[in-house]
């Protein structure tokens, strides 16, 4: 079992940065992939980025390539979303994901355990 805790959302004004974190509990953390997705308000779910568990292999969608940065952190389960840049577009509930095996995805129906979801809004 893996629980999955994010933190760091917020109201930012566009141009400006957030981290994310999740923190997660659970023996597996360091041999699952992790991925950020989103839900941006009357839409459906969509993949952000995802990072295996040795953190040689990042995704990212298009629309964030360049301005976010996925990184984890196995000493301390956790995995970061940085976001530079941010625009009114990438206002959403943010949702952090763990895969087991560990082989980075971007398809949310491969990830088996799902956090709450932090709330990112960025005002125009």
């Amino acid at each position: 079992q893996v629980q999955l805790v994010e933190s760091g959302g917020g109201l930012v004004q566009a141009g400006g940065s957030l981290r994310l974190s999740c923190a997660a509990s659970g023996r597996t953390f360091s041999s699952s992939a992790m991925g950020w997705f989103r839900q941006p308000p009357g839409k459906e779910r969509e993949f952000v980025a995802t990072i295996n568990w040795s953190s040689r292999t990042t995704y990212y969608a298009d629309s964030v390539k360049g301005r976010f940065t996925i990184s984890r952190d196995n000493t301390k389960n956790t995995v970061y979303l940085q976001m530079n840049g941010l625009k009114p577009d990438d206002t959403a509930i943010y949702y952090c994901a763990a895969r087991v095996p560990s082989i980075a995805t971007m398809r949310a129906d491969a990830y088996n355990y799902w956090g709450q979801g932090t709330q990112v809004t960025v005002s125009s």
